[in-house]
């Protein structure tokens, strides 16, 4: 097996993962949304270019220290994986019940003075996100396999902040749309569903994997 078949899946496993991910109304995504609607689509979209960058810091920070550690420490891949599978089918059963809930997206917009504010709002709602630390972490330790080469954690790292921009930046430009607002809130329980049961399998899938 060559190491583009070998490394590519979980590459693109983790991927899916990520871009699954932006459709699951935390509080980085309310942020946009909710900006977005009460505020206006340049606000939105500065405010989503912050996330954007604040998920560029998040997967490099935990692609090099996840890559460091295990390169180390083995038994510290078994024991991360275990963790990150256990995180993956918890935040699933959470995600299966909030699909449950309801939610007034208008109530999280963000009010401040200038473009740039609403940028380094945006760096720091990400930045800040336990969530987002936590679940950065577990879908890294998917693609990042003990002797990956340089070029997975690059992808992971370049893949995911190309998804989390434009996913971001979508929502800002969807959401400032009253249209799309009442058929994101239809269609948010399935979609979020959806998210849960994707979440528990990749979470059983860290867990029962056996390298």
């Amino acid at each position: 097996m060559s190491e583009l078949q070998h490394f590519l899946p979980g590459v693109l496993l983790s991927l899916s993962a990520v871009m699954l991910a932006l459709m699951s109304p935390g509080p980085n995504v309310l942020a946009v949304i909710g900006t977005s609607m009460a505020v206006g689509r340049k606000q939105g979209m500065a405010l989503a270019l912050g996330v954007g960058f604040g998920t560029f810091l998040w997967v490099g920070l935990a692609v090099m220290g996840f890559t460091a550690v295990i390169s180390q420490y083995a038994a510290v891949m078994f024991a991360l994986k275990i963790l990150g599978g256990l995180y993956l089918l918890w935040l699933g059963l959470k995600v299966l019940r909030s699909a449950a809930s309801a939610r007034d997206v208008s109530e999280t917009a963000i009010r401040l003075d200038s473009t740039a504010a609403y940028f380094k709002r945006g760096v720091t709602v990400q930045m800040t996100n336990p969530k987002a630390a936590l679940a950065i972490l577990a879908i890294v330790s998917i693609g990042v396999q003990e002797n990956a080469p340089l070029w997975v954690g690059g992808s992971l790292v370049v893949g995911a902040t190309v998804l989390s921009v434009g996913g971001h930046v979508l929502y800002a430009l969807a959401f400032s749309t009253r249209p799309m607002v009442a058929l994101y809130t239809r269609a948010r329980r399935y979609i979020e569903a959806a998210l849960g049961t994707f979440f528990c399998l990749m979470g059983a899938r860290l867990l029962t994997e056996k390298s």
